[in-house]
């Protein structure tokens, strides 16, 4: 029996295993309580600055701060450019938990039609640093504010912020000249100085606002501020201001401005004026305008849509972009050429039958006239636009000649200094011709070049500054649109101005202002019911430009043609002929003759600015304009 209970129970080997069982459990807990104090001692040493920078972002935000960006005006301080507070929608990607489930959110809580949802959600992946705030939405309204607030704690990420957003008091008239400013996409960001655009949803896009980008924007700042759980500003650590953008005074004048858009009167078409002494844009007009301030919050499809199916092309700088046969224009132009290469003089005369004849050619160019002139000098060449008299003296100078002194005018050049996306036009030349269609230059197309047709192509600004450096005697001032940056005036030396134009009599200037001067008053002046009760001494050229060729024995006739296949209807000027003060161009699309169309507005925008105390009467100029319906084909 003894045996057996041996067998069944031995003390001294359970107490082996026990104490065998505790050693190896004191082991265990030695060695997980040093694992716990070194990941302690690494967590807390180690790791330190590590976990407080954690801990630290967790508490304090650094917010940017963005610019003021600086305000635009006229030569007379009349705002064109301000800003007005808004609330924006911005989202911080690295702060929201479910991109795709905030947006349905968002969505739902601001009641976005299906085409606005689909931007927002382009906007949301925008490429942007993630702890930077992205734009979704611009000028919230107090409804979607108060529904974003009700639901604030379940869209963390989310902002509404206070900012001042671009405003145009008088859009439409300006928004050509001005430009706007927009969203910046993706494009933009990948060249942008992120530090300082940071917390900035908007840049210029087009004229003024693209060009000065760098003076208007100004410079971000920032903020440190110490939040909640929740993400609510409890109080600011610290901050860097914002510096803001300089202001920009322009050489514009508001009421001539406004005045070059009223005569237009919706028509197609573009007015410039320029100061001839200094090279400031007085006005810069292009017609139809469109609502600039659609674009700075991001139009809608269906706006856009109809803006760019609009077949008056609202969206188009005519001033700038618009590229026109300048027509019985040039003549002053080619009358100044001519004398400069010793190929006329002003007492010279030809006899104009109505046509002109290429030597062992039978085909004829005509005269506007067809009858002819009969006895034609420079002056009178240019009172009455007698197209044989430039027919010869066309061929005479020759394409060369021709092309590389009205190139000295600025025709087929960027003439603006600060006008962004201007357009060079075209200056026809033999080496032109033969790259663009690998043909030589044929005699016939000297003749088209020489009344303004052809392969010529102007801009309005162009043929304002070509008017600009006839004024001047030859004198170049480049054009401008800034005449101050903040406190600094922009100086007349402007970089890359052309050489001045020169002649071998300083008074032959005066015997091409004489003819020019009779387009207006002489008894034979294409212009010359626009003349009556001048108050100053003005001089002026009218033009017609074809919008399609006619055969060798067709005569036009506006009455049988669509409206779109008329003739433009072009006229520039200068005055006062002593002083000039001021320079225009005028270019109505498909309103036929300019001696009557183009040059009602040039007088009236000359009257405006010479004539301070007096009001232009627009209405009365609409009803003169309706009954005076005697143009002249051809000029």
């Amino acid at each position: 029996m003894r045996d057996r209970r041996d067998t069944l129970k031995n003390p001294q080997q359970e107490l082996r295993i026990f104490r065998v069982r505790s050693l190896l459990a004191a082991l265990l807990i030695v060695a997980l309580t040093g694992l716990l104090m070194g990941r302690l001692v690494y967590l807390q040493v180690v790791q330190h600055e590590v976990y407080s920078t954690r801990s630290e972002k967790n508490r304090v935000r650094v917010e940017p701060l963005p610019p003021t960006r600086g305000l635009i005006q006229d030569r007379n301080g009349v705002l064109l450019a301000e800003n007005r507070p808004t609330y924006n929608l911005t989202l911080t990607r690295e702060r929201v938990e479910d991109l795709d489930e905030t947006l349905d959110l968002l969505e739902a809580l601001l009641e976005l039609s299906e085409e606005e949802a689909e931007a927002f959600r382009l906007r949301s992946r925008q490429r942007q640093r993630p702890f930077q705030p992205a734009l979704l939405m611009s000028d919230l309204d107090e409804a979607q504010i108060a529904r974003l607030a009700v639901n604030r704690h379940r869209l963390p990420g989310i902002e509404i912020e206070a900012q001042l957003l671009r405003y145009y008091p008088d859009a439409n008239i300006t928004a050509h000249a001005l430009g706007y400013v927009g969203r910046i996409n993706a494009e933009e960001l990948k060249t942008l100085d992120l530090g300082r655009y940071a917390g900035t949803h908007f840049i210029g896009k087009t004229g003024v606002e693209r060009f000065y980008e760098d003076v208007l924007h100004g410079q971000a700042g920032l903020r440190k501020v110490e939040t909640n759980a929740r993400g609510r500003v409890l109080r600011e650590l610290g901050r860097t201001d914002p510096v803001p953008g300089q202001d920009l005074t322009l050489t514009l004048d508001m009421k001539l401005q406004t005045l070059a858009y009223e005569l237009l009167d919706g028509r197609r078409g573009s007015i410039v004026a320029i100061a001839p002494a200094t090279g400031e844009i007085l006005a810069m007009v292009s017609a139809p305008g469109f609502d600039s301030n659609q674009f700075v919050t991001g139009i809608d499809f269906a706006s856009y849509r109809a803006l760019q199916e609009d077949l008056d092309l609202p969206l188009f700088n005519r001033a700038i972009r618009g590229q026109y046969p300048p027509g019985s224009t040039i003549k002053p132009f080619l009358a100044m050429a001519g004398l400069a290469e010793g190929v006329i003089t002003p007492d010279r005369t030809i006899n104009d039958p109505g046509f002109y004849q290429l030597p062992n050619d039978s085909r004829r160019y005509r005269n506007w006239l067809r009858w002819g002139h009969g006895r034609v000098d420079m002056e009178r060449s240019i009172a009455v636009s007698n197209n044989t008299y430039y027919y010869s003296l066309a061929h005479d100078l020759g394409i060369d000649r021709l092309h590389d002194q009205m190139s000295g005018f600025g025709f087929g050049q960027r003439v603006g200094h600060d006008v962004f996306g201007e357009s060079a036009a075209l200056m026809p030349s033999r080496d032109w011709k033969r790259g663009r269609f690998g043909q030589p230059w044929y005699p016939g197309e000297t003749l088209s070049v020489g009344i303004g047709q052809g392969y010529w192509q102007v801009t309005p600004l162009q043929l304002a500054t070509a008017t600009a450096v006839l004024a001047n005697r030859g004198e170049w001032v480049k054009p401008r649109l800034a005449s101050r940056i903040g406190d600094e005036i922009v100086e007349l030396d402007l970089p890359a101005t052309p050489p001045d134009l020169k002649i071998e009599n300083d008074q032959w200037w005066d015997r091409i202002f004489s003819g020019m001067e009779k387009v207006l008053t002489g008894h034979e002046g294409t212009a010359r019911r626009t003349g009556v009760e001048l108050e100053y001494r003005m001089g002026g050229k009218s033009g017609t430009a074809q919008v399609f060729s006619l055969g060798q024995d067709q005569r036009y006739n506006a009455e049988e043609l669509a409206e779109r296949l008329r003739d433009h209807a072009l006229f520039m000027a200068f005055a006062p002929l002593e002083d000039p003060q001021i320079a225009v161009s005028v270019i109505v699309e498909n309103a036929g003759g300019g001696s009557t169309h183009a040059a009602h507005l040039a007088r009236a925008m000359t009257d405006a600015w010479l004539l301070e105390e007096e009001e232009v009467d627009v209405e009365e100029l609409r009803e003169a304009l309706e009954h005076d319906t005697g143009t002249v084909a051809g000029n």
